[in-house]
């Protein structure tokens, strides 16, 4: 059917735009009428053409892909295993001194099994593979590695007053422990603060950063023995291997002899050269304490805190596990000076410490976890140099211990043991007797 106003094929064309602006209008009502579509007609819904879109306009943001479980694991891993690789030269210190932490916690919180392994780990373990495991000597360690040490340091700080409070919580009846159980955990715990915490602490306290310096000593005053962190750098390193240095022991004398003596003349000893030195300071500055009264109180609030939080029971296993720790340090520094005396020069001044004034041990296994402190005659030549670049021992350069550094201090225990393999030793460095130390009584 053809409308009287459509188009025909024979149509003329249109004289204008306008005329052909209207047959196609007319060609589009003619084809929604009789439903025919032409084939060059343009589609009605087109829409129509687009602008150029502006370059200077911001187009939107695409939102981020949703983080999947597996990118979150990956990331995860990979990060860890950078880790890994930035901590290679401080990996040892960090695995030796932190893999027994684990363990320590299964024993305070479970006991039984647990508190006996932790126990064999921390005595048996390290003794084991100091004999038949041999380290390679790390190399000159950058500025990073030295920032590690010191972040070692830190994270060690950190776990030995989270783990002081543990001990106590568990040995005080937290943890239900029976009587073998407390034995294993007052033992394992007692040996990670002795050997490790007292180390940290040491070393701490020879660092230039005063806020490092306070938190090793901190540590020291949480275990009740705070004057250490004067007597040590004040009088230790300047009268070593003299009769005026309290923590050098005689040749003969016993460990039961040498530790009450030791304790109390460093005590009296230490307050008296920081009171030396405080005459000349202003002392009347606001906070400026005697150093002495800061660790007597610090001692005294330490106390307070274990009572008021785990009652009677905690302070007397408190109390157990300080004298155990700092049974442990005297037990160091009775072995590694032995019977070792500075000679006086033709003028009369006594020699400089030299590495002939230490006993040292060459045991890798407890070195790592004693942050080298048996790298004694290399820290008495260099106080302030890090842990990390103590130098080994050389054989037949300095006194040397037939065993490691925690093996002789147990053998210090047995008078009689002790004086059977090191007199013969201490007389083969010493052929003059005039050059041993006196018995002080």
């Amino acid at each position: 059917m053809k409308l009287p106003f459509s188009k025909s094929a024979g149509s003329p064309k249109p004289a204008s735009d306008t005329e052909a602006a209207n047959d196609a209008v007319l060609d589009r009502v003619a084809a929604a009428l009789t439903d025919e579509s032409p084939a060059d007609m343009p589609e009605a819904d087109a829409p129509p053409p687009q602008a150029e879109p502006d370059s200077d306009a911001k187009s939107p943001e695409t939102p981020p892909p949703p983080v999947t479980k597996a990118k979150m694991t990956d990331g995860l891993q990979n990060r860890a295993l950078s880790l890994w690789q930035e901590w290679a030269a401080l990996r040892p210190f960090a695995v030796a001194t932190l893999a027994p932490v684990p363990f320590l916690l299964l024993g305070a919180f479970f006991g039984g099994f647990w508190a006996l392994l932790s126990l064999l780990i921390l005595m048996a373990l390290g003794s084991l593979l100091d004999n038949f495991l041999a380290l390679p000597e790390p190399g000159h360690l950058e500025g990073d590695d030295l920032k590690r040490a010191d972040q070692l340091c830190i994270a060690l700080a950190g776990t030995h007053f989270v783990l002081l409070l543990i001990a106590v919580f568990a040995l005080s009846g937290g943890s239900g422990l029976g009587f073998f159980s407390w034995i294993a955990v007052f033992l394992s715990f007692g040996m990670w603060f002795g050997q490790v915490s007292n180390s940290n602490g040491h070393e701490l306290i020879h660092r230039t950063d005063k806020r490092l310096f306070r938190l090793g000593m901190s540590v020291f005053i949480s275990m009740l023995f705070g004057h250490h962190t004067s007597a040590h750098r004040l009088i230790h390193h300047r009268y070593v291997a003299t009769t005026e240095d309290p923590n050098t022991a005689a040749a003969g004398e016993s460990f039961y002899a040498f530790a009450p003596r030791a304790w109390w003349e460093a005590f009296l000893a230490g307050y008296e050269m920081e009171s030396e030195m405080r005459k000349d300071r202003d002392t009347e500055r606001l906070f400026d304490l005697h150093p002495y009264a800061v660790y007597i109180g610090g001692a005294m609030l330490g106390m307070i805190i274990m009572t008021t939080a785990f009652g009677g029971f905690g302070l007397l296993a408190y109390l157990a596990l300080c004298a155990y720790a700092q049974l442990q340090l005297h037990l160091s520094d009775y072995v590694q000076h032995y019977g070792l005396l500075r000679q006086k020069t033709e003028t009369g001044e006594l020699e400089p410490v030299g590495p002939q004034h230490s006993w040292n041990a060459r045991h890798p296994v407890s070195a790592l976890m004693m942050l080298n402190a048996p790298r004694h005659s290399d820290h008495h030549r260099h106080p302030s140099r890090p842990f990390p670049e103590l130098k080994k021992p050389e054989k037949g350069n300095m006194p040397t211990l037939p065993y490691s550094l925690p093996m002789m201090g147990a053998i210090a225990l047995v008078p009689q043991l002790w004086f059977r393999i090191m007199d013969s030793r201490l007389a083969a460095l010493r052929p003059d007797l005039d050059r041993w130390s006196k018995p002080i009584v």
